[in-house]
């Protein structure tokens, strides 16, 4: 079978065995697969994530061989493996979490020398993660799953109470989705910020109330002009929380990931901001603590999602509550892959390119 493989630092095109299922997993055909931001920086960083890997106790890629990316996918049903109840006949379209069920514990798909990600024809999935996707969902939109529930998760690890307003810095496809999963939670005014033009309109398409253009206004200036309490709100304080700005809660997304970015964060959040770090910085950065004592900011780091909050994804896009369709800017055959990921470094060309290896 054909693949898009990452070998020597460049993405590149070969043949691969067709892997067997093993007992409990099942063989599927890649319908559609996502280039996820993880895997831009995958290969620029490679080096980084298998460090970080060691260091939380993950077993990491081994560079000298070959990797095939790929963990936002919807499949197809080919054959299973033995000890398989075989509830979903073949041809059913499938999503799943990228992990394997194994005997020696789960095991990620995407970022693994054993396990085959979605830039492959084939790859091997576990039958007790399936998902059916519902609804005749388009294979290339149930593939937002993954990175839809990314954004969900961090919207529910901010821990809400309802009044606050909502900051999203960044809105690349996980700014996007957590804009999104802002809006199903009902939070209101959203305030997104992003430097695209294109990315800014898609904010606006996928919830956001107010867009900000970070070249004419500052983020935080906007966020407050849009956080102001009413005269009850303010009246209602405590002596001590009358002496200081009367504005509400604040929620803060950082999507962006890149050095520096949280220290910016820092300075422009208001007092007792909540600020939950969704962007992947692969870089080691510095911040001041004391920035962050003097205004008791609240930093949550989140990664990934759980499994019901991942159901709950795919449930969403397939009813129709987030519009998957307006992320996707372009999709590809396996040979388009390697230019898909330059073409994704331009923000105002494309947000989400789809991988069809099948095309």
């Amino acid at each position: 079978m054909r693949a898009a493989i990452f070998r020597n630092g460049e993405i590149v095109v070969g043949q691969m065995v067709e892997p067997k299922p093993g007992p409990g997993q099942v063989l599927v055909k890649t319908l559609a697969c996502g280039i996820c931001g993880s895997d831009l920086h995958a290969r620029q960083h490679a080096h980084r994530m298998v460090e970080m890997a060691r260091k939380v106790g993950r077993k990491p890629m081994d560079l000298t061989r070959d990797v095939v990316f790929g963990h936002e996918f919807c499949c197809e049903i080919v054959d299973y493996g033995p000890s398989t109840a075989r509830k979903l006949k073949p041809g059913t379209h499938v999503c799943s979490l990228p992990a394997l069920v194994t005997p020696q514990g789960i095991e990620g798909i995407g970022y693994s020398n054993d396990n085959i990600g979605g830039y492959a024809e084939a790859m091997l999935l576990s039958e007790a993660l399936l998902l059916e996707v519902p609804n005749g969902l388009a294979p290339e939109h149930a593939a937002l799953t993954e990175p839809l529930a990314v954004g969900v998760h961090a919207v529910a690890k901010a821990n809400i109470s309802g009044g606050e307003v909502p900051l999203v810095v960044g809105c690349g496809p996980v700014g996007l989705a957590v804009i999104a999963a802002l809006k199903i939670r009902g939070l209101h005014p959203i305030v997104a910020a992003d430097y695209s033009p294109a990315r800014r309109a898609l904010a606006a398409q996928l919830g956001a109330d107010i867009v900000v253009d970070p070249k004419v206004s500052q983020p935080y200036t906007a966020w407050a002009e849009h956080a102001q309490m009413a005269d009850a709100e303010k009246a209602a304080r405590p002596p001590f929380q009358a002496m200081l700005p009367a504005l509400k809660p604040a929620i803060i997304f950082e999507c962006v990931g890149v050095p520096g970015l949280l220290q910016q964060v820092f300075e422009g959040a208001p007092r007792d901001a909540r600020i939950v770090v969704v962007g992947v910085c692969m870089e080691s950065d510095r911040n001041e603590p004391m920035l962050g004592i003097m205004k008791e900011l609240n930093v949550q780091y989140v990664l990934g999602y759980t499994p019901e909050e991942f159901a709950s994804s795919l449930r969403l896009i397939a009813e129709g509550q987030v519009d998957a369709a307006a992320m996707v800017t372009a999709e590809v055959g396996l040979d388009g892959v390697a230019k898909a990921f330059a073409d994704l470094a331009n923000p105002e060309a494309h947000t989400k390119i789809i991988v069809q290896p099948w095309r």
